[in-house]
């Protein structure tokens, strides 16, 4: 069963920023680039590294990890970058007038 949570209010995150939000144990970097929002799990799949410390590459809809270089599409979860050769996971983002949610399983 998928629940959906209130995260933050939109103008609450930074442009081009990535932001770490803990929800049902599950620790997720949400990313906001332009009116778009998008939620991905915070942890490397190559090591246990949290990834909203690392630099969020907006234009190619990206984060990197800060350790090791590794790169995640903030749509896919997939990595773009070596070392990693795991996704990570992605989570559905919604929008409602100003507040952002996300679904989690």
């Amino acid at each position: 069963m998928t629940i959906r949570h209130r995260l933050c209010a939109l103008d609450d995150l930074e442009p081009c920023a990535a932001r770490r939000f803990e929800v049902d144990g599950h620790p997720i970097a949400v990313v906001r680039v332009g009116d778009d929002v998008h939620a991905v799990g915070d942890t490397c799949s190559h090591q246990r590294i949290s990834l909203s410390e690392g630099e969020v590459l907006c234009e190619r809809l990206e984060i990197e990890c800060w350790k090791h270089g590794s790169a995640f599409s903030l749509l896919t979860g997939e990595p773009s970058m070596l070392p990693a050769t795991r996704p990570v996971p992605v989570f559905p983002v919604t929008i409602e007038g100003d507040d952002v949610y996300v679904e989690v399983p």
